[in-house]
């Protein structure tokens, strides 16, 4: 084979080893990140909040009703 054609390959593929690695840091350094971040955990703690209202919100909704209708058979 020709020298030059070696060399070429050579290169190409050293190129894309670094190219590839690099990506490769990138996307470990991102799953770093992403696995520090509070985003998660504070997801985790509205939801829970949200849960929280909609059930209160729920019980007290069927509080009135019962109110209402307890009223409602003492006016008859």
């Amino acid at each position: 084979m020709n020298v030059a054609l070696i060399h070429d390959k050579l290169f190409i593929k050293t190129f894309w080893e670094k190219k590839i690695g690099n990506h490769d840091q990138q996307l470990e350094g991102e799953e770093q990140r992403a696995n520090r971040s509070a985003l998660t955990k504070l997801r985790a703690e509205w939801l829970v909040r949200l849960e929280n209202r909609t059930k209160h919100l729920k019980n007290f909704n069927n509080f009135i009703s019962k109110d209402d209708v307890a009223q409602s058979a003492d006016q008859t």
